[in-house]
């Protein structure tokens, strides 16, 4: 039973850990998650395995692939999370310390999370080609791309489990009766502002892709001399169609991307508009903005910061940069700072972004008092509870 009697009628959470503890024998905590990631680490060191038996590369560098070899890391990690997701959720995990646990289950992640870069990439690649460079190596970043996901559930039960909190809203407090969503609101300032600066870094990036699209000149490169590369470079039809039209599809989605990042820090990101329509008024599930937020995010800040590094280092004479298709070095290095300085703002402004937008929308629970008002309410409540 909790122990109600505490003066204000604070749950501890040695309360919480007595009322939400884990059952004995049973998955502890979202056995879902449980379940789910140990599923995926069978599922990905079998495909890594075959892989590497059959001699198929799975990491690429460009188009170029790695030594197949590197496909054993893929085998070595799921076994290391299967047995650390089973340590995590199995009663026999009490005996590993929990901090080992949580500090393996962050690194399998994060290891994961590397080879799941590039993943926006090929959806961008498939979207506007219909095909991809290597089905198998996208395959294996969608594999890892869905580990962290399971990964990071897992931890967040783990941590739960240890801190009695629970693993729904994340506070201390009884078993809960209902779950409410927060009302919509902005992200704060700072924010905002960042959110702001990363949707501009995307204009002058926009604007040379659109003047080279209507057949301008820029960095000593024609819009004729643009097309003629794209195509010599095997784009798509439907990428060459709309050049000729002059509309550029990356500069297509610099305004998605745009349209993105504003909605994850603007009440409407939250509740459909009125401008939309069917969906007005309706909450938008977190999901939807939230997938494309943090692929595009792992995807383009890290890229985008070592673009940055490569031209600043081209910039100070420590390295050569190639022209490429560039009359000169310098029309190279100026397009350079264009794109990787556009994916490298934009993609940190939305990481933080993101972050904020997760935290703002993540329910809360409520608990009825014997009277039948709340007893305990939590952060950001909002007065339109969901069973749960």
């Amino acid at each position: 039973m909790v122990n109600t009697s505490r003066p204000g009628g604070r749950i501890t959470a040695e309360d919480a850990r007595t009322a939400n503890g884990p059952v004995p024998g049973r998955w502890r905590r979202s056995p879902w998650a449980g379940y789910a990631a140990f599923g995926w680490a069978v599922v990905y060191g079998g495909f890594g395995l075959v892989a590497a038996l059959t001699g198929t590369a799975l990491f690429y560098r460009a188009d170029e692939p790695l030594p197949v070899g590197l496909n054993w890391i893929i085998v070595v990690v799921a076994a290391a999370a299967a047995v650390t997701v089973s340590a995590a959720v199995r009663p026999w995990g009490r005996r590993v310390p929990r901090p080992v646990v949580s500090v393996t289950l962050i690194g399998l992640c994060v290891v994961s999370g590397a080879a799941a870069f590039g993943l926006l990439m090929d959806v961008i690649t498939f979207a506007f080609a219909q095909s991809v460079g290597s089905w198998t190596a996208t395959a294996n970043r969608a594999l890892a791309a869905i580990g962290v996901v399971l990964l990071i559930a897992t931890a967040r039960a783990h941590r739960s489990s240890a801190t009695g909190s629970c693993p729904r809203c994340g506070a201390v407090h009884p078993p809960a009766t209902a779950r409410t969503r927060p009302g919509p609101a902005p992200a704060p300032p700072r924010v905002r502002v960042l959110a702001y600066a990363g949707a501009a870094a995307f204009l002058p990036y926009a604007a040379m892709k659109t003047t080279w699209a209507l057949g301008g000149t820029f960095a000593g490169v024609s819009g004729a001399q643009a097309l003629a590369t794209m195509e010599r470079n095997g784009a798509s039809e439907v990428t060459l169609t709309l050049e000729r039209w002059g509309i550029d599809a990356t500069a297509l989605l610099a305004a998605l991307g745009t349209f993105l990042i504003l909605g994850l820090v603007r009440p409407w990101g939250q509740i459909f508009p009125r401008w939309t329509p069917v969906l007005r008024g309706r909450r938008v599930p977190r999901w939807l903005p939230l997938t494309p937020a943090l692929i595009g995010a792992a995807t383009l800040a890290p890229y985008g910061a070592i673009g940055l590094v490569y031209a600043a280092l081209g910039t100070a004479g420590a390295i050569t940069v190639s022209r490429g298709d560039f009359p000169t070095p310098q029309d190279a290095l100026l397009v350079t700072w264009i794109g990787l300085g556009a994916f490298a703002v934009y993609g940190i402004a939305l990481a933080v972004a993101a972050w904020s937008y997760l935290r703002r929308t993540r329910p809360v629970c409520v608990t009825a008092a014997p009277g039948g008002s709340p007893a305990y309410r939590g952060p950001a409540f909002s007065a339109s509870p969901e069973g749960g």
